[in-house]
């Protein structure tokens, strides 16, 4: 699997370049994605939707499709894609 460096911290990264392993999520890997995302500050909407993310992952293992992440935090899809706009 690709590594990717970050705040001197090595993280592995699937295919798609999402962290491997949920025990290794850090600051650093918020910094990372953040930077990549090109967002300088995350607001309180940033972080509901990856707290959800994040609960959703630990009850089943996989990421949710980007339609069921709308509804949970019930932020439109169209919003979900302004606060992340690569997905």
């Amino acid at each position: 699997m690709p590594t990717v460096e970050y705040g001197g911290k090595t993280f592995t990264v699937d295919e798609d370049g999402f962290i491997d392993n949920f025990d290794n999520w850090s600051e650093e890997w918020v910094q990372l994605v953040k930077e990549a995302e090109g967002i300088d500050e995350l607001t309180e909407e940033h972080w509901k939707t990856v707290h959800v993310l994040q609960d959703y992952y630990m009850k089943n293992g996989i990421a949710p499709m980007v339609r069921i992440l709308s509804k949970v935090p019930g932020f439109k899809l169209k919003h979900i894609y302004d606060l992340f706009p690569s997905g």
